[in-house]
């Protein structure tokens, strides 16, 4: 093979298709340098793309709202055919079809055996933790692509056992590298179970990942709340309870006449930093989510929050939010008793299990996200729909592998 393509950052609300290099088995040079790790990756493995997800966090980028340079390479959600591997890949073979954790890890680190795959950290210089064609994350070319250099390919791939199979469930099994395992990790660490009241911040993919894994955890109620009414609507099709928070009624008098009381069991912040206020023509307030839903959840409640949030952010309202510093009324939660669980989602701890519930037909992520399939080519116009608050996960479909 002598070339690849993939999705690169333009500038603020412009991406493009560039052409790149074929991917090689060797570590990408920031880490090399950085870590002092040998360049030669014998433990990888070359992905010829079978679909890649546009993200909300991808979005962050593109909008200019992190410090990502012109020319990143982008997407982090993959689900690719192995067609090349090192000498040490001893347990995938060429041909097999697996799920790709977007966050890289060794699996011989002190995080990694610990289970916390999201920061390891043997993967990335500047931080604990990495992902690929992301900012700040170690320099690894993004899966938004033709194909793709996975390392540490036996730890990190999640073989599918039947290729047929797989690729007539592709458009739920893609949802595996990232949306559906951080969804219910979100509302997994909020604490909810058999019979919970749940709210969940935000009807985008996370948020209606979030609200379906909720579902199928046992929640009695799901309630999600959005500003968008198409995404509103898409969180109704498939059970949920949703408030309108471009009204100008406080949130827990909302919450009150879906549950019957101002409070729920548990609470997922799946909006992130870019969070916008209540009422018509509210502006952003990037603390706001967070306050809500330590108003609105139960005292000794959990709030898993797997929205996103950074520390620098060059569009930040002010200049403490520009460090990722924000009005969060700690107090509150304090007072309430609240368990907070942040950061990256660890995929490996939940995608074996999810891709379970998936083959046996009990999870329809899909459904919930509304997947839409596109080219490659088609990734501008899937940015631009996505920002404008379609209520869709774009899937892109490099090689025509997804059935029609």
């Amino acid at each position: 093979m002598t070339g690849n393509r993939v999705v690169v950052y333009q500038g603020p609300g412009e991406v493009s298709v560039e052409g790149i290099d074929y991917p090689k088995l060797e570590l990408p040079e920031e880490v090399v340098r950085g870590l002092g790790v040998a360049k030669q990756a014998p433990h990888a493995a070359i992905l010829r793309i079978v679909t890649t997800n546009i993200c909300g966090s991808d979005q962050h980028m593109v909008r200019g709202r992190t410090t990502a340079p012109v020319g990143q390479t982008l997407g982090h959600e993959i689900t690719g055919e192995i067609v090349e591997t090192g000498d040490d890949v001893l347990f995938h073979q060429i041909g097999d079809i697996c799920s790709v954790p977007f966050n890289i890890a060794c699996g011989r680190c002190r995080m990694c055996n610990e289970g916390k795959t999201g920061i390891c950290l043997n993967v990335n210089p500047a931080r604990p933790g990495a992902a690929y064609g992301y900012v700040d994350m170690g320099g690894w070319v993004g899966g938004q692509a033709e194909y793709v250099m996975v390392p540490y390919a036996d730890f990190n791939l999640l073989k599918f056992p039947d290729r047929e199979q797989a690729l007539e469930k592709i458009l739920d099994l893609t949802m595996l590298s990232d949306i559906f395992p951080t969804g219910y990790h979100g509302a997994y660490t909020a604490g909810v179970t058999t019979g919970s009241t749940v709210y969940v911040a935000g009807a985008g993919p996370v948020g209606l990942a979030a609200a379906h894994a909720a579902q199928l955890l046992g929640a009695a109620v799901v309630v999600v709340g959005d500003l968008i009414p198409e995404r509103l609507e898409q969180a109704r099709s498939f059970g949920c309870e949703t408030v309108d928070l471009t009204q100008d009624s406080e949130l827990a008098e909302m919450i009150e006449q879906v549950v019957g009381e101002p409070v729920v069991d548990a609470a997922v912040d799946a909006v992130g930093f870019e969070a916008r206020g209540h009422g018509r023509g509210a502006g952003e307030q990037p603390a706001t989510v967070l306050n809500d839903v330590m108003t609105i959840a139960r005292a000794g409640g959990s709030i898993g929050i797997p929205g996103l949030y950074v520390t620098g952010d060059p569009g930040g309202v002010d200049e403490n939010a520009k460090v990722g510093q924000l009005g969060v009324r700690i107090g509150l939660g304090w007072a309430k008793s609240h368990q907070l669980t942040t950061g990256q989602c660890p995929v490996k701890r939940y995608n074996r299990q999810l891709m379970n519930l998936i083959l046996s037909g009990q999870a329809q992520i899909a459904k919930a996200v509304n997947a839409t399939k596109i080219k490659l080519d088609e990734a501008p116009t899937g940015y631009q729909d996505f920002d404008r608050g379609a209520a869709r996960k774009y899937v892109i479909d490099p090689h025509n592998m997804v059935p029609a």
